[in-house]
């Protein structure tokens, strides 16, 4: 899953980035942004899989529910440290056209950071694994039940923007942005995969796989109609109702589409080509912080392989095979050299050692 997140990912930031003209006309470039709907909330419902994961075997060893928490905040520290350092990075690439605002953007990885932060804490308050199931649901509702407020008629216009940007994505403009990534929404998928993750490592589930990721496939068809449902009704709950961007009903339909893409991964991997040899996919979801981390510069950076908004659709999809494969190689190396720092040290040191002798 994470593979196909990093997939949709190139996909809408290489179209996005390259294509230009009446290419950003056409229906086709609205259909790649309709993907880029899914890689953020992949990526965060994924960190709350991989968060019940990683707690339950923390139990299974014993460690206490504040071991638990310090180990998983901490955890989510380290990310959301990553974030500001992609930050960095990013702001000195760009100059000298690069505002100093943009070190205080909330990206993807910041999100995903303060979300396994939240975990955690949540984790500490309800211990069994019953609790936590409930809690992770219910507080993926809320935060989305909340959202559209907090984006328009409960504005928090008193914090600084900088602040107020985590809660909103306003950043220095006059209304929050669709493009950034605040707590709200986004959170809610880290908590919607964490209640999930809770449920995928039962005993049960883990005796009935089938069954299980079938059970998932359901509910996920049943939110989807849920939320055209809800869409439909003439009443609404809020005085400012923005479906693509705050609706909870969105919210409802892309769990759904999250929840039937598990389903369809197991299946893959199961029965599909999943299990015919390599898979590059796979190969890239075991990668995918360093694959994000690199892929931005030759895509939107001054590194861009291709010239900005001036691509042909055919371009800019070559554009998006070499991204592609570059970043598969990228991660078979990453894979290669991994546990081998030392040795490579020691062999560039022997390499060096002549020339300086010399």
């Amino acid at each position: 899953m994470r593979g196909l997140a990093c997939l949709l990912m190139f996909q809408t930031h290489c179209y996005d980035s390259w294509l230009g003209g009446s290419a950003r006309d056409t229906s086709f470039i609205r259909w790649s942004q309709l993907g880029g709907t899914l890689p953020g909330p992949l990526f965060l419902f994924l960190a709350g899989i991989s968060f019940a994961m990683v707690t339950d075997r923390m139990r299974h060893k014993g460690a206490s529910p504040d071991e638990i928490a310090a180990s998983t905040i901490r955890r989510g520290g380290e990310i959301f440290g990553l974030g500001l350092l992609f930050r960095v990075q990013e702001f000195a690439l760009g100059q000298p056209w690069a505002p100093w605002t943009d070190l205080l953007r909330v990206d993807v990885l910041n999100v995903i950071g303060l979300s396994m932060m939240l975990m955690g804490l949540a984790c500490r308050l309800a211990r069994t694994r019953v609790t936590n199931t409930i809690v992770a649901a219910m507080l993926a509702l809320g935060i989305a039940l909340v959202t559209p407020p907090l984006w328009t008629t409960w504005r928090p216009r008193w914090l600084p923007w900088y602040l107020e940007s985590y809660i909103n994505g306003v950043h220095v403009y006059d209304k929050p942005q669709p493009w950034l990534f605040p707590i709200f929404p986004w959170t809610a998928f880290a908590f919607a995969g964490l209640a999930v993750g809770f449920l995928l490592f039962t005993e049960w589930a883990a005796k009935n796989q089938a069954k299980a990721a079938g059970l998932f496939g359901v509910a996920g068809v049943a939110l989807f109609y849920l939320s055209s449902w809800l869409d439909a009704r003439p009443v609404q709950l809020y005085a400012v109702y923005d479906y693509w961007h705050t609706s909870p009903n969105f919210f409802l339909a892309r769990v759904g589409i999250l929840l039937l893409i598990l389903l369809g991964s197991y299946a893959w991997c199961q029965w599909g080509l999943g299990q015919v040899g390599f898979s590059p996919l796979v190969q890239l979801g075991t990668a995918s912080l360093l694959v994000y981390w690199v892929h931005i510069e030759f895509v939107y950076g001054r590194f861009s392989i291709l010239t900005k908004r001036a691509q042909s659709i055919p371009m800019a999809t070559l554009g998006l095979l070499i991204i592609f494969t570059a970043m598969v190689l990228l991660s078979l190396a990453r894979e290669r050299m991994k546990g081998r720092g030392a040795e490579i040290l020691a062999r560039l040191r022997r390499a060096v050692r002549p020339a300086t002798e010399t």
